[in-house]
């Protein structure tokens, strides 16, 4: 019979790729489900967003991360900027953070505004171009963007790409 550790179980109950909404059962269980994009989604998203952008005549980084903000997929046209890298990171991490696209939360903190301290984290960019996959309700990943001319633009692109997958994750 073979014994599991409690770092071994922990690693499973982490890798449990389902989610189901909290009910008062729930309290009685000492699990988390969740729901994940698998890495070959995830790869289509951020393809698809490079390839709108290349469309447009923009060369693009593009960064897909799960719903914990570790990255899944990413990808960078021949000729896009060294910056994008990082910057398409944030971005996604930034959506899945805060739950909201990056576009708004440039709003929403702005430097004289209440919110405006969290661009003094330094992991946060507020910044259009990250977004937010849901399915069913229920965060799954982000996706973020850089390169375009505009953060405006970086979040078309991001749209295209989650486009690309919604019959996947639609249910």
């Amino acid at each position: 019979m073979k014994r599991f550790t409690s770092a071994a179980l922990v690693a499973l109950a982490l890798a449990v790729p389902t989610f189901t909404p909290a009910t008062a059962q729930d309290e009685d269980n000492a699990f988390v489900t969740f729901q994940v994009l698998k890495p070959e989604v995830a790869l289509t998203a951020a393809v698809a967003a490079m390839e709108s952008c290349r469309d447009a005549g923009y060369q693009v980084g593009v960064m897909v991360v799960d719903r914990f903000g570790l990255p899944q997929a990413y990808v960078r046209d021949r000729y896009a900027g060294l910056h994008v890298f990082e910057t398409a990171r944030r971005k996604a991490w930034t959506a899945v953070s805060f739950r909201t696209d990056t576009m708004s939360l440039g709003e929403t903190t702005a430097p004289d505004g209440m919110m405006g301290a969290i661009r003094d984290l330094s992991e946060p960019l507020a910044l259009g171009g990250g977004l937010v996959i849901e399915a069913a309700g229920s965060i799954v990943g982000g996706i973020g963007v850089s390169g375009a001319p505009g953060p405006d633009l970086d979040a078309v692109c991001a749209e295209a790409g989650i486009d690309a997958i919604l019959d996947e994750i639609a249910f």
